[in-house]
């Protein structure tokens, strides 16, 4: 369609040129003392025509030969930034592929050939960007094959560009390298430093974050790699069920480094209800509170929760688990040199008549008949508890018991068979 529009107006123009050429009768004269020309119109317009064009042909030869100096830079100039991007992919996918000495050596040529357009007077768009990434991938390629002196040297080269206005936003990048690579060389330390540089809002990033925690993990600092993994967990970069068994982890780290009451109430109030909630952490608090000589009161408040869902289900605590409350409460009972209070007195009554069948209620309620003098009670308990304990610990701590009891009815022989049974175990 286009091509008969064109066609249709060239016939158009052809037309009106020829009724205007073929019925033109004026002259144009031409005054040249002593001489007069007279030629006619349409050659006068022709020669205009003809006139025009090879003026406007010679301006622009004249223009293309006084561009060659400046078209000859442009080519070279091309060529270098095409060498220098080949460099770049070269040290991409060497540094990918495995080969770090070819990719040091591929961004430090295209640092180098970077370096020479700039000498040259010319100035690429995004120079410093470019000049960084060179220096940031000959640096990664050093550190890989522990290069730390070639890795140093790129990486203040590679920092010095981010404080140009065009690179100002790698410096971020630059820093969470540097962190990654004081993480690699076992200096948590110097990776913590690097992070604590980073703005606010970098360090809220994932990569930061998962750095961040890496390294406190490293430096043996479990309640910033907790805080850290509570905020991985908020952005979904561990799912619910890893981020609860990473907090349970760091949160009975934490509690074991505690070495007197204040710090272990210290650890304790840094948890959050949730993780305060969880079972091993609240027994592994217990313990060490009664372990540093704590207040007993306060270290059965802690665990109360856990020993509710104990009694309510059958299910929701394992066996180990339910071993070791109980023998966190006997020792707690044991520590505090008294009668246990009322209120859990009554808790275990009730909770060893509820279950007759449970050894280990039998066994903890045959200790407290024990704390309370009740010598006859105690000996039946903890001996109908004993062929139905599946703990050796438990078993041995029974034996014990027995062997107390036997004692204390003067029963001499009885006392020496069951300190063999608990040497047994």
């Amino acid at each position: 369609m286009r091509a008969a529009l064109w066609l249709m107006a060239l016939f158009a123009v052809a037309a009106v040129s020829a009724l205007f050429a073929g019925n033109n009768h004026g002259t144009v004269t031409v005054y040249w003392p002593p001489h007069r020309v007279d030629v006619s119109l349409n050659l006068a317009l022709l020669t205009l025509a003809i006139g025009f064009l090879l003026l406007h042909l010679a301006l622009r030869a004249l223009s293309a030969l006084l561009r060659i100096p400046q078209r000859a830079r442009d080519w070279r100039l091309s060529q270098r930034e095409r060498a220098i991007y080949a460099s770049l992919l070269d040290a991409w996918f060497h540094l990918v592929s495995g080969r770090f000495v070819r990719a040091r050596k591929a961004g430090e040529l295209m640092a180098s050939l970077e370096e020479s357009v700039q000498r040259s007077g010319e100035q690429l768009p995004q120079a410093g960007r470019l000049r960084a990434i060179a220096h940031l991938l000959a640096a990664e390629g050093a550190h890989a094959v522990q290069d730390k002196t070639r890795r140093d040297f790129h990486f203040q080269e590679a920092l010095k560009q981010t404080s140009k206005r065009d690179a100002q936003d790698a410096r971020e990048g630059m820093q969470m390298r540097a962190a990654r690579w004081a993480f690699d060389d076992r200096d948590a330390g110097s990776a913590m430093q690097w992070l604590d540089q980073l703005p606010h809002g970098a360090a809220r990033r994932t990569l930061a974050l998962r750095l961040r925690f890496k390294a406190a993990r490293h430096a043996g600092k479990a309640q910033l790699a907790l805080e850290t993994a509570r905020q991985l967990t908020k952005h979904r970069s561990f799912s619910e069920a890893a981020g609860r068994s990473i907090a349970r982890g760091l949160a009975i780290e934490m509690l074991r480094s505690a070495h007197d009451q204040v710090q272990v109430q210290a650890a304790w109030n840094a948890l959050s209800k949730e993780e305060q909630a969880l079972t091993d952490v609240a027994l592994e608090a217990t313990e060490r509170l009664i372990e540093v000589g704590g207040d007993t009161a306060l270290a059965h408040q802690w665990v109360l929760p856990v020993w509710s869902r104990m009694v309510q289900s059958g299910d929701a605590l394992t066996m180990v688990q339910k071993v070791k409350l109980v023998r966190i409460l006997e020792a707690g009972f044991s520590a505090a040199n008294a009668v246990p209070d009322a209120a859990w007195l009554a808790r275990i009554e009730s909770a060893q008549m509820g279950k007759p069948s449970d050894a280990v209620l039998q066994y903890l309620a045959g200790c407290i008949c024990m704390r309370l003098s009740l010598w006859g009670k105690a000996q039946q308990l903890i001996k109908q508890s004993l062929p139905r304990l599946q703990d050796r610990e438990l078993q041995r701590d029974a034996w014990l018991a027995m062997a107390q009891l036997a004692e204390q009815r003067n029963d001499i022989q009885g006392a020496t068979e069951a300190y063999r049974e608990a040497a047994k175990r």
